[in-house]
């Protein structure tokens, strides 16, 4: 190669690597400008922090009603001197509401129905208190009222339990293991020295209707006897609140009518198509559902009564039990009186059904005709219902009896006075 193309090439060479530096050279200036660019873009968000800092100097400030007004006072003059300020104050704004959000304006109003909250708990306190004391005093004031308003002094506390003997079919009475009997230990007691003619008055039927029931126990004097239908609901209570009124108290004992069974007493009615441990039976049950009663008072009975081979069985049990029997006379020709004289059985005897008419004119007469046959013979037996007719006209009459030289006594105070 000659010198002159040698000189040639390594200008060309030369030339060519310059280029090349050169090409190389620009770029790296160009990337150092944009750097510079990009610190210049790099300084918003370097105002963004120092916001954020005044932020907490916001958050102690909601307490205080003036720190909010104090904390956008300062940066609003800063903001107009750089020309790039506006893009700042647009983050600013937006950081605003979120700090806003942040005070807790919007736990405020959760605090606010959080105190209402302990007013219904106040309200429930007192409602919770009020149900136990409404059906506290009804209870109470319904037997007060009952007990206050009725006439007479109370009898001593039933049953005895010596005088109770427990069987499947119910409480039965029994004669103590001291001789005591129920027809005197539950009777009311009675001045066996007044001389006055006696007069007695049952009313049974009781208990199968709670305002008669509450009408014989409240109006009539406690000298009057009440008899309870065994097949009455609550009948414990029933006779608790007529011997706590000062009533003594007999048990309706269903016998077997004439026109049986048209006209039925009853379940467990006494009937002489049965055997008499069948009647004992039924017997037994009826007397077994409740006591302190002194005895018992047939109800119907027309053909039972009549039948001495039925009759004298049950009389002959009431007897080992101690207990008294009223023969309500339901049949002219009815035996039970006489039978129970032959057995030793304390008995009384009706005189007079006082409403078989149950109008006021009738029952005047009938009570007319009793006080005549006690002024005759010195006692007197009637029975009558818990018509509210009948209570009146007892009520009434019950009054003039003092004027009339009469007594009104319970009806273990006529037992075995009466002829059959």
């Amino acid at each position: 190669m000659s010198p002159l193309a040698a000189v040639s090439l390594v200008l060309v060479i030369l030339a060519s690597t310059t280029a090349v530096w050169l090409q190389m050279s620009g770029p790296p200036e160009r990337r150092h400008g944009a750097p510079a660019v990009v610190v210049k873009l790099s300084p918003p968000p370097q105002p963004a922090p120092p916001a954020q800092a005044k932020a907490p100097e916001t958050t102690p400030a909601p307490a205080p009603a003036k720190a909010p007004e104090t904390a956008p006072a300062p940066p609003a003059p800063p903001a107009p001197a750089p020309a790039k300020a506006p893009a700042p104050p647009a983050p600013a704004p937006a950081k605003a509401p979120a700090q806003a959000k942040a005070p807790a304006p919007a736990k405020a109003p959760e605090t606010t129905p959080a105190k209402p909250a302990p007013p219904p708990t106040a309200e429930r306190a007192p409602r919770r208190a009020a149900k136990p004391r409404t059906p506290t005093p009804k209870p109470a004031s319904t037997a007060t009222a009952l007990l206050s308003a009725t006439v007479g002094g109370g009898l001593r506390p039933a049953p005895d339990p010596a005088l109770v003997e427990q069987t499947r079919l119910g409480p039965l009475p029994r004669v103590s293991a001291d001789g005591r009997k129920a027809w005197q230990a539950y009777a009311r007691p009675f001045d066996t020295g007044d001389r006055r003619p006696r007069l007695a008055i049952i009313v049974s039927g009781l208990g199968l209707s709670g305002a008669a029931t509450e009408a014989a126990i409240q109006r009539l004097p406690g000298a009057v006897t009440l008899a309870f239908a065994p097949y009455a609901k609550g009948l414990a209570q029933w006779i608790a609140l007529a011997r706590a009124a000062g009533h003594e108290v007999l048990l309706d004992l269903p016998m077997e009518p004439v026109n049986f069974p048209a006209n039925d007493p009853g379940p467990h009615t006494l009937l002489t198509s049965l055997t008499a441990e069948q009647n004992k039976v039924r017997l037994h049950w009826l007397l077994g559902r409740v006591t302190g009663y002194v005895g018992v008072v047939n109800r119907m009975g027309a053909r039972f009564t009549t039948s001495e081979t039925h009759v004298r069985p049950v009389l002959k049990e009431l007897g080992q039990r101690g207990l008294l029997f009223v023969d309500s006379r339901s049949s002219l020709h009815s035996v039970a009186a006489r039978m129970a004289a032959e057995v030793g059985l304390p008995r009384a005897i009706n005189n007079r059904f006082i409403d078989a008419e149950a109008s006021r004119a009738a029952i005047d007469t009938r009570l007319e005709e009793i006080e005549r046959i006690a002024k005759t013979v010195g006692h007197a037996v009637g029975i009558g219902s818990p018509f509210p007719v009948t209570i009146d006209r007892l009520q009434r009459w019950a009054l003039t009896l003092e004027g009339k030289g009469l007594v009104l006594a319970p009806v273990s105070a006529l037992v075995n006075t009466q002829g059959n």
